[in-house]
């Protein structure tokens, strides 16, 4: 999946005919988060050599947003978990539906947050707001993402999808390359803060992976699922 991820970006990215690209998911969730039965199907004398692996896919994954030159919206119409929410700062304009919840559950299984959160979540709602999600997994409604400035707007969940999309191709219909300009105006003297960030997180994550205390983490929550 996070490579076709990539491969959608890219194609939207130098389709001539895409204005804007919106990224939603369906049913209840936006997106729930890595597949976390993953880590059971890893050989362990391979865990290292796995973890290296996964961590130049996630930078790979996260580079395509940092890099992506059009306008990239997210339309959040259920609960978020992850990944999902800490790229969304990397898109030009989050729209939520208000029954839509964000959750980055990192310390509680061990692991550290990626999609470059540790720098644009302090930078958008202040260290303390975004220590509460990063490093206290804070699980946050629409409208609390919205007052910290994740979310853009929000939107009763029973016209959410009557309302959103006529927004969006409204702005679809603006010019393109006056599009792409102002964002690059707006985006790129953080590119290369951003790539960066993006390296140093995955780097973690890499040893995080492979860590007694995240393996312990991982092994509780299946436990507690069943």
């Amino acid at each position: 999946m996070y490579e076709e991820w990539i491969e959608s970006l890219k194609e939207a990215a130098e389709d001539p005919g895409t204005v804007i690209t919106a990224i939603t998911g369906s049913g209840d969730y936006y997106c729930s988060g890595n597949d976390l039965s993953n880590f059971a199907n890893i050989d362990p004398s391979k865990m290292h050599e796995s973890s290296k692996e996964a961590g130049v896919l996630l930078n790979r994954f996260v580079s395509a947003f940092i890099d992506f030159p059009k306008p990239l919206v997210a339309v959040v119409n259920g609960h978020a978990i992850g990944v999902c929410v800490t790229v969304m700062a990397l898109f030009d304009a989050v729209y939520a539906s208000d029954m839509a919840t964000f959750h980055t559950p990192f310390s509680a299984l061990g692991q550290s947050p990626e999609g470059c959160s540790t720098y644009t979540f302090p930078k958008i709602m202040g260290p303390a707001k975004a220590n509460e999600m990063l490093l206290f997994n804070k699980k946050i409604t629409a409208q609390q993402a919205c007052d910290v400035g994740l979310v853009a707007e929000v939107i009763p969940a029973n016209s959410f999808q009557q309302k959103i999309w006529p927004k969006l191709q409204a702005h679809a219909k603006l010019p393109v390359k006056s599009l792409v300009y102002s964002k690059a105006l707006t985006r790129d003297m953080e590119k290369d803060i951003l790539h960066k960030v993006n390296d140093a997180e995955c780097d973690r994550l890499v040893e995080r992976w492979t860590s007694e205390d995240c393996i312990n983490a991982i092994v509780n929550f299946f436990n507690r699922k069943k």
